[in-house]
C-alpha cells in the first residue's frame, strides 16, 4: 500500500513541477494489477514469515502455514480479487478509447485517467476491507495502519466516486456557470 500511495504521490508531484496535466496511469492499472496477484502468489507460498496471513478462521478453505492453526488465505483473496477487476479495467480502457467502434468519447461515462483511478479505488477498497481479516494491531479507532492509508487514498479519489456514481463523464458533461458547475 505504502509503494503505491506514495508512488502515487511522488508522480502527481513531479508531473506538477515539470508541467504535466494531462493523465498518465491508465496503461499501468492491469499491469499493476496483475503483478500485484502474482506477488501475492509469493506471498502465500512464503506462509507465516511475510505476515499477510489472515486471523483463524473455520471456514472449508482455511489454510494452515505450519502452525497449526488454521487461517483465512487473504493472499488468495486478494488473487482472485485482482484477477476479476482485469476485465472490468479493460472494459473501462475500451470505453475511453476514441479508437473503439460503438464507445464515442464524448458520451462515456469514464474519462483519461478513470482506469488507473478505478483501479485504485477498488483495490483501497478491498485492502481496507481485508485487512479486517489479518492479525495487525490497530492503531486508532480499531482500524490498523494500512488501513488509514486506505481511507486517505478512498478521501483522495472521493471526487471521481462521485463522478462515476453521477454517470457523467467530464466530456460528456456540459459545465454552466449559472448552475454553479453541475452537470446539465
Amino acid at each position: 500500500m505504502g509503494a503505491l500511495v506514495f508512488g502515487l504521490a511522488g508522480v502527481e508531484l513531479m508531473k506538477r513541477y515539470i508541467g504535466v496535466s494531462q493523465s498518465t496511469g491508465d496503461l499501468y492499472a492491469i499491469p499493476l494489477a496483475l503483478g500485484i496477484a502474482i506477488g501475492r502468489v509469493g506471498c502465500f507460498l512464503t506462509g507465516l514469515s511475510d505476515n499477510t496471513y489472515g486471523v483463524a478462521t473455520h471456514l472449508p478453505w482455511s489454510v494452515d502455514f505450519g502452525d497449526g492453526v488454521h487461517r483465512h488465505p487473504t493472499q488468495i483473496y486478494e488473487i482472485v480479487f485482482l484477477l476479476a477487476i482485469i476485465p472490468v479495467l479493460y472494459w473501462i480502457l475500451r470505453s475511453i478509447s476514441p479508437w473503439t467502434p460503438g464507445h464515442p468519447a464524448a458520451h462515456a461515462r469514464f474519462q483519461a485517467g478513470d482506469a488507473f483511478k478505478f483501479f485504485m479505488v477498488s483495490y483501497l477498497t478491498f485492502r481496507f476491507l481485508c485487512d479486517f481479516l489479518k492479525p495487525y494491531p490497530p492503531l486508532f479507532l480499531g482500524i490498523e495502519s494500512i488501513q488509514w492509508v486506505c481511507l486517505m487514498g478512498l478521501l483522495y479519489y472521493s471526487p471521481d466516486v462521485l463522478r462515476w456514481s453521477r454517470g457523467t463523464g467530464q466530456r460528456g458533461c456540459v459545465r454552466s456557470l449559472t448552475n454553479s458547475g453541475r452537470c446539465r
